[in-house]
């Protein structure tokens, strides 16, 4: 058993395991702190006789003493971020030529799974800042009677579990980790601290900004994603047309007769330029979604020391 005395209570325990997570992700550290102090408290219930000290001297053997924790998260971590690593047999990154890593990238699965958020992205954007709008509106309208404090609290509630929602497509399509479990909070407060927590939370607030900022966010991806798309596609496709009768004349986008009916020679350019474009738009896509996974991390996630 490690030299450390075990702590006495339960909030003293999981304050021990978030020291012993310093450093650690917070998606990770979050995780940590909800699965402890589910377990401390279910065993605190079948052991109605027993205090706090002695249900987590009993458990230190099986559970383990919070730094022990620390030590089984930080290693599990490891060995799943391994096995979700998508197998290459590729040459390293730092080892292929520009070439290589230009064109390569149409063989990650994680493009197509960005690509895929910046779609789903409109859909998401639309209905989280109606949800937020529509809370916030109703929240502000009801205050002056005696059901808008239920309602409040039931929504900023939602806005906790959509968090935890978003989080998951987040982690699930753009390979940010993200919490797996609602944010820890102390059980054993009263149930106004605890509401009142709800409220003061910067993450509450900071979520909804996130949820607000959606929509043109949304919008934005889905419009670089289909017009890159389409206009990439295009230009690959206009050989194709020009040898099925499809020239006529020319080659038309958006009313503008791009190759006249002489540009015949203009035509394996026009390939090779939708080629470059869709790549193009492919690594586009997989900084698009490295860039919002970092957004998403800093405003749903607390990244600051638990209180």
């Amino acid at each position: 058993m490690n030299a450390t005395a075990l702590p006495t209570t339960i909030p003293d325990y999981l304050e021990q395991l978030r020291r012993s997570l310093a450093g650690a992700d917070p998606a990770l550290v979050q995780d940590a702190l909800y699965d402890a102090e589910e377990y401390l408290r279910s065993e605190l219930t079948e052991n109605p006789g027993k205090s706090e000290a002695e249900v987590i001297a009993a458990v230190a053997s099986s559970y383990g003493a919070p730094d022990e924790v620390a030590d089984i998260y930080r290693d599990t971590e490891v060995k799943v971020q391994s096995a979700l690593r998508t197998p290459t047999t590729r040459p390293a990154v730092a080892n292929r030529s520009w070439i290589s890593r230009f064109f390569g990238v149409i063989a990650e699965p994680r493009t197509y799974a960005a690509l895929f958020y910046m779609l789903l992205a409109l859909a998401t954007g639309i209905f989280y800042f109606t949800w937020v709008v529509t809370g916030i509106s109703l929240s502000g309208g009801l205050a002056v009677l005696i059901i808008g404090i239920p309602f409040v609290i039931l929504y900023f509630g939602s806005i906790r579990v959509l968090s935890l929602v978003e989080g998951r497509i987040v982690e699930v399509m753009l390979g940010e980790r993200m919490p797996r479990r609602p944010l820890y909070s102390t059980r054993g407060r009263p149930w106004l601290e605890r509401i009142k927590d709800l409220f003061t939370d910067p993450r509450t607030w900071a979520t909804q900004l996130y949820f607000l900022l959606m929509l043109p966010l949304g919008i934005a991806y889905f419009t670089v994603a289909v017009t890159g798309l389409a206009t990439s596609l295009g230009l690959i496709a206009a050989p194709v047309a020009a040898l099925f009768g499809g020239f006529n004349g020319g080659l038309w986008m958006d009313d503008v007769n791009v190759v006249g009916v002489d540009g015949w020679w203009a035509l394996p350019l026009c390939f090779i330029v939708g080629v470059v474009l869709l790549f193009a738009t492919l690594h586009l896509a997989r900084a698009i979604g490295h860039l919002h996974g970092q957004l998403a991390k800093h405003m749903l996630v607390k990244t600051s020391q638990y209180d």
